[in-house]
Parts: structure tokens; sequence; C-alpha cells
């Protein structure tokens, strides 16, 4: 008997519609996976964001005990710019250090929230929050200019600019990007000692951001026989070839596993939830914006401002709380109610017509178990996240139907897809998967127990 291992293929936005269902006879070497083994849909963390779901995957802690709430959070209560979450926000234990303290090697490769590279037994590379190449961005350093050889000379971290009109160009990007990293796979697979090997592959992300347009039907801005229209199929049939050409290089002693962040869903456009705000009297500027712009807190007049919120594909709403915020209306003992009053408008906001969308707003300590840092008052899904939240302001319009950020097709889903095959792993299909689920069952497969705290169950 071999010595046991796990291999990860992480695949950021996979939908588990398209390659469990619509495009699974063109999928051969991910279908031959799901019916060798378990799969399902995976349901994601609220928000079902890159970051935090990644880090929630591997600690198999939620948001709210991560103390991070999306890529952008509030350092404090004060009226100041968010800040970014890189890998140095981490403060719960994740599954390779788990591993290094047993001994047990480790590939981490582009795993978002991995920049800045932390100590390990074994190698980190840098994921798509690295700003570039010129600092340090792997563990250990000297194996930088490897990775760099081995994908042509220049391995990419992320394609440059997803948000662009120019598609030509940033489609050969995304395709050259997954080659590269494919190459760095195969090559590490055989050539490095690991017992675990993750890397997370950006270019479904990507693509479903800027080509989703062309490939629904039901898109406002669908046209058929478009020149871009199988661009996202043609892609996932290049990526399951891929897969299949690291599977010949994986033993039998080793558990493969196809695991996705969130899923993809078409995005009907976005809500000014700033714009609705200000019409609602809840938000008041010092000045009227002369064009669309986006909001800065020096522009809110704090004396007359209840609320504001943040774009994205949810919205983080903030509130002004006296004694909370440097300048809060909101007197402490109206919270709940004030809450509960912007709540309520925001779910029965209606689409351009007046018509409902199935808008949900969380309160954060309702769904997370501990609510660490400055958590938003209130998270919503606009549309159940088929509607953006547009942050900006200026224009007057609450409903907009192109991304205030830049071209952008595609709104998050909440579930992404599981899938693990292996030896003694009995085919069948599960509808119970959540992302916590996979630090708790990758520790299983090596036969360690699951970490006191840990929210995931054992998937077997």
């Amino acid at each position: 008997m071999g010595k046991k291992k796990v291999f990860v293929f992480g695949i950021d936005c996979f939908e588990p519609s398209l390659v469990f269902d619509e495009w699974r006879n063109e999928l051969p070497n991910l279908s031959a996976l799901v019916d060798s083994g378990i799969s399902g849909r995976m349901r994601s963390t609220i928000p079902p964001i890159t970051v935090p779901a990644w880090t929630s995957m591997m600690t198999s802690k939620d948001p709210g005990q991560l103390g991070f709430y999306g890529f952008r959070n509030r350092k404090s209560y004060d009226y100041e710019e968010l800040y970014f979450a890189n890998g140095a926000y981490i403060k719960e234990k994740t599954l390779y250090q788990i591993l290094s303290r047993n001994r047990l090697s480790s590939i981490i490769l582009s795993v978002p929230q991995s920049y800045p590279p932390r100590p390990l037994n074994g190698i980190m590379v840098g994921c798509f929050l690295t700003p570039d190449k010129n600092g340090v961005w792997t563990y250990p350093e000297e194996i930088a200019p490897e990775i760099d050889s081995l994908a042509d000379g220049d391995y990419i971290i992320d394609v440059k600019d997803f948000r662009t009109d120019d598609k030509e160009k940033l489609l050969n990007q995304i395709y050259e990007m997954t080659k590269k990293r494919f190459k760095v796979v195969r090559k590490w697979v055989n050539d490095k000692e690991w017992d675990f090997f993750i890397f997370v592959e950006m270019g479904v992300d990507r693509i479903h951001h800027s080509f989703f347009r062309y490939h629904d039907k039901n898109h406002r801005l669908y046209e058929k026989g478009n020149k871009f229209e199988f661009a996202i199929r043609d892609y996932y049939i290049y990526l399951d070839k891929e897969i299949g050409s690291v599977l010949p290089l994986l033993d039998d002693d080793t558990t493969i596993m196809v695991v996705s962040d969130h899923g993809a869903q078409t995005m009907k456009g976005a809500i000014c939830v700033n714009e609705f705000f200000r019409k609602e009297g809840m938000l008041t500027l010092k000045e009227d914006p002369e064009t669309q712009k986006k909001l800065k807190t020096k522009d809110i007049d704090w004396k007359k401002t209840i609320c504001w919120g943040e774009g994205g594909y949810y919205a983080r709403i903030f509130m002004n709380v006296e004694g909370r915020e440097p300048e809060g209306i909101i007197p402490q003992k109206d919270y709940e109610k004030v809450r509960d009053e912007i709540k309520n408008k925001l779910e029965n906001l209606g689409d351009e017509n007046g018509n409902s969308i199935g808008t949900k707003v969380f309160k954060p300590e309702e769904i997370y178990r501990e609510v660490k840092n400055v958590a938003p008052d209130l998270i919503v899904y606009f549309g159940n996240l088929s509607w953006r939240s547009a942050g900006s302001v200026g224009g007057g319009e609450i409903h907009i139907f192109e991304n205030d950020t830049g071209p952008d097709d595609a709104n998050h889903a909440q579930y992404g897809l599981f899938i693990m095959s292996g030896k003694g792993i009995k085919p069948k299909k599960l509808d119970d998967i959540s992302i916590y689920d996979v630090t708790p069952t990758i520790l299983n497969q090596f036969g360690l127990k699951k970490e006191d705290g840990m929210i995931g169950k054992i998937v077997e």
C-alpha cells in the first residue's frame, strides 16, 4: 500500500449546472470523476465571494469567525476607506498549517488569500491578490524563478484586466494563464514531494464575468450567433482536457477532489444602493454629483446620514450610529428598529417595473457563529444575487444594466460544486455538502481528526 495523498483541483466560480448537467457529455474527465465518486452542489459562504470563501474552505470557519466579510472591509467605525483582506488577516488555523504540524507536506498554488505567502512544510505560491512579482510572492522565496521557467518564462498570477471590452485579448490571456498554471502543476506533481496538493484556477471566474452575455440565452444582452457564443463552453472543454492531463500522474492512493468556491449566474442588472438611500432621505451628500462617480466617505454629510452601502456582487450596508461612528445620528436604543426599517425597504425594492426580485437581507449575528472585527450591519443579496450592488452615486437612477466598475455579465451564485473520487470512495450524489466540510474531509482522508471549533462535517 502506497502513501496516502490528496490532490485538489480548485476551480474558482465553477458552475455546477454546467458541469453536472448541461455539458456533462462534453467533459469526459470530470464526468468520470463524478461517476466514480461522491459529487454534488456545495453551499458556499454568505456571501459567496472568493474572499472569504476559499479561506472558509481551508479553515472550516465562517466569515464572522474569520473577521472579514469580502475583499474590502472596515478597519474601524471611523469613516476611512476600506482595506483589502489579504492573507495577513487570517488568524484561524488553516488546513495546511495543521498538516505541517503533523509532518505532512503541502503545495499551495494560487489559493486565494495565499498572499503574502506564509512559511509551511512545503511550497506556497501567491494568489491573484499578489500585486506583482517584484516582491516576495512564493515560499520559499527561491522557488519563484523555477515557476517562471516552467511557465515559459512568465507565470501568470491573474489576467491583467477582465473588465474590458477587448474580449479577444482577454480570451487569449485566460487560456495562456491556464495553460501555464497546468504546466507547473504537472511538473510539480511528478518532481516535488507532497502529501497534499491544491491549486486554484481563476480562468472560469474571469470568463464568466466577461462572456456570460454571449452564453446565456436569457441574458438581456444575448446575441445569437455572436462570435463568443460558445467561449465559455469551449473553455470548459479545454479545462476538462487539462484536468485529464493531470489525472494519469496521480497514483491509486491519491484521493482526487474538484471544488469551487461558488457558482455563476446571469447578472440582470445593478441596484444603485446609495442612490436608493438618497431618494429615501437616508443618505445626504455635501453636494450633488454632476456625473456618476464612486461614493467616497468624505463626500457624505454625516449629520444628515442614517446609512450608506458598498457595491459589489452583494451589498454591505453600514449604519451611522451615535456613539459608534464619529458623527453617528441613530440613537443606540433605536438601532434594531432602524436596522429593521432598512432591511424592509431593501427587501421591498423591486426591479425597474416595481416587480419583486426576491432580495435577501442578512444580519451578521444571525448567520455567523461569531462576529469578529467590524462587520456590515446588513448583508444584501439583491435579487438573491441576480442583481449586483452598485455603490456609485450620481445620475439619479436606481436600476442600471451595466456594471458601474466596468463590463461584467455574471454574478456569483450560492452553490459551487464538490467532487471526490479515490480508493474506497463509493459513488453517490449528495445534496447537503457545505464549503465548511472540505477541510474536515481532507483531514479524515489522512486519518486526522477534525479540530475543535471546525463547523463542517466529514463527507464520506
